[in-house]
C-alpha cells in the first residue's frame, strides 16, 4: 500500500514540503523572537533590534527570511518600513501542522 505523505506529488507530500519550508525558516529562534514581537503589532526594524539586542543587519535579515516565507509582510510609511505578522499565513501553518500531526 503506498504511503501518500511520501508522494512529493500527493496532497500531503506537497502539505508536508510546505511545513518543511517553514520549518527551515523557524529553526532560528531569533526569527521566532520577531513573531512574537509582532504578535503584540506592527513594528519598524529599530522597535525589532532593540528589545533582541541584535545588531540591525542582522534583523533586517532575518526579517527578509520571515517575509519570503510569507510569514510576515510590511509597509512603508515615509521613511520607515513597518513589518507585520501575516496572520493568514500564519493560520495556514498552525492548519498544516494540525494536519501533519494527526497524519
Amino acid at each position: 500500500m503506498k504511503q501518500t505523505c511520501c508522494q512529493p506529488q500527493s496532497k500531503e507530500g506537497k502539505r508536508i514540503e510546505r511545513i518543511g519550508g517553514y520549518f527551515r525558516v523557524l529553526n532560528e529562534p531569533n526569527r521566532l523572537k520577531i513573531l512574537c514581537l509582532l504578535k503584540q503589532g506592527e513594528r519598524c526594524v529599530c522597535d525589532i533590534y532593540e528589545p533582541l539586542n541584535l545588531p540591525q543587519n542582522l534583523v533586517s535579515h532575518h526579517l527578509k527570511a520571515l517575509r519570503d516565507a510569507g510569514l510576515i509582510d510590511y509597509k512603508k510609511q515615509g521613511t520607515k518600513v513597518i513589518y507585520f505578522r501575516n496572520e493568514q499565513n500564519i493560520s495556514v501553518l498552525q492548519k498544516l501542522l494540525i494536519n501533519i500531526i494527526k497524519l
